[in-house]
């Protein structure tokens, strides 16, 4: 039977599952508060530049490719996706740099100049993460509604020593600090800390391996059109400007959203792509919520949050020092990241990813200039820092370190600048504590600990994105679309 249903937001996770349903043979609508879609992946233009606002890695692929196909369309058809070569370029303290690609032979000659004594220990370390990749992958598309759930998987999960840290994992193979590092760093961008984050987060590089890295010409912004047109192509409505305000409930069940403006809109079904500890506090009245109370969102462990500055040049950086992706460590790793996740304070201390689309993508900037973001891992808002004192200091550090060690005269030519801090991630993407990535990759906060895709206090309400299983990233939100549709199934 056909369902009205309700989407709340529209980023990859809500864009996915309304194609999903829609294809099905549900009535769909998004609504979406911004004024364009995207969520976090929404594009900032100025002035004649483009910004890609959130993901900017794309992996596994097929992922797009399968909900094409269950639109019964082609993803070319759409929009195109190119491998990047190398996938990061790393760079050390010291401003060495290590190419970090999918290329095996490629990839052990970079080991190899940084510790000749880590290309085995790297290919014990590969070898290793083909199991956890087959255990943990097949996880990202399943739900985890009931504790038998988990109790199937935990043998697996020790089985692959899901139960130490990823750091933990490398370092079990890798003696090199840096090459550590360099091999244990992808729970960052997923919101977790690499020594506390379980070692099932070693997979995404088998992952990389397996699929590459690829980015879409254009920007990431091209995706989220490229989905737009398809959802509205096979019939479904997006709502843009339509900022939802309450999550309306009759009895124990879901009627429909109230929006700004007062409207009452009644559906079959919600499905919220809003933060999740946001869509429980702000859009459900606390007298409807009997597990996910106020006190219970507030014990869980958010991620940390970010700093980005979106920055427009009016010359260029292109003499191939930097390249599309590249991360930069600081001198303390451990250490950092201690101060980011467990002491939470605000360190004098970096560590950097530059997105700089514009060296190969020269759609991204006008003629003779360039176009990029700067992103450093800061704590979320349960710190208390005071971000309207500290973010200038703090964005100035970050352009006097780039302006020293890898950009020359960067603050005289800086001709757009938009800067994102923790109160922006609370105050315009609704995300609870300013925590960019939502709930911690922690194994306690991963699978059946995880909030469900179906919600545990209202049957007709589903949950896609970073909050609910399986997790952040593009990969874990289009997979929790594949589980809300599975639960949801056909007209």
């Amino acid at each position: 039977m056909q369902k009205h249903i309700i989407v709340v937001g529209s980023g990859f996770g809500g864009l996915s599952a309304a194609i999903r349903l829609a294809a099905l043979g549900h009535r769909v609508e998004i609504y979406e508060k911004a004024d364009k879609p995207g969520g976090k992946a929404y594009v900032i233009e100025r002035d004649g530049f483009r910004f890609d606002g959130g993901p900017s890695v794309i992996t596994a692929p097929f992922m797009f490719d399968d909900i094409w196909k269950a639109a019964g369309r082609k993803r070319e058809d759409y929009f195109e996706l190119h491998e990047c070569a190398p996938y990061y370029r790393l760079f050390t303290h010291e401003g060495r740099h290590f190419d970090y690609t999918g290329n095996p032979e490629e990839l052990e000659a970079q080991i190899r100049r940084f510790s000749p004594q880590d290309v085995e220990g790297y290919r014990r370390f590969i070898s290793g993460t083909k199991p956890i990749f087959e255990k943990g992958f097949a996880m990202v598309d399943k739900p985890f509604l009931k504790f038998t759930d988990m109790l199937r998987v935990a043998p697996d999960l020790m089985k692959v020593k899901a139960y130490i840290s990823t750091y933990a994992y490398a370092a079990q193979y890798l003696k090199d600090d840096y090459i550590r590092r360099f091999f244990s760093f992808h729970p960052l961008f997923v919101g977790g800390n690499p020594f506390d984050a379980s070692a099932i987060y070693a997979m995404v590089h088998y992952i990389e391996r397996e699929w590459g890295v690829h980015y879409a010409p254009g920007g990431t912004g091209t995706i989220i059109a490229a989905m737009v047109k398809l959802f509205t192509d096979i019939g479904g409505t997006l709502h843009v400007s339509a900022p939802v305000k309450e999550i309306v409930v009759e009895g124990r069940k879901v009627a429909g959203v109230r929006l700004a403006d007062g409207e009452l809109r009644r559906c079959d079904i919600v499905v919220s792509n809003a933060e999740l500890a946001y869509t429980y506090q702000y859009l459900i009245d606390a007298k409807h919520r009997r597990k996910y109370t106020d006190r219970k969102l507030q014990r869980i462990k958010y991620s940390m949050s970010q700093v980005v500055l979106y920055i427009g040049t009016k010359r260029r950086y292109d003499d191939g020092r930097l390249l599309r992706h590249n991360i930069i460590f600081g001198e303390r790793y451990k250490g950092l990241l201690s101060d980011i996740f467990h002491k939470q304070k605000l360190a004098d201390d970096f560590s950097l990813y530059l997105y700089m689309p514009s060296v190969e993508d020269r759609s991204f900037a006008p003629e003779g200039c360039e176009s990029f973001y700067v992103l450093s891992p800061v704590p979320n808002l349960g710190a208390g820092i005071d971000w309207v004192k500290q973010i200038k200091p703090y964005r100035d550090a970050i352009i006097d370190f780039l302006e020293d060690r890898y950009m020359p005269d960067l603050s005289k030519n800086i001709v757009v600048e938009k800067i994102v801090d923790p109160l922006h991630y609370a105050r315009k993407q609704n995300t609870y504590m300013g925590a960019a990535f939502s709930i911690q990759p922690l194994l306690t906060q991963s699978a059946w600990f995880r909030p469900h895709n179906q919600s545990e206090e209202f049957s007709n309400l589903y949950f896609v994105g970073a909050g609910t299983h399986p997790g952040a990233g593009v990969p874990g939100v289009l997979g929790s679309a594949v589980i809300a549709q599975d639960l949801i199934g056909p007209a």
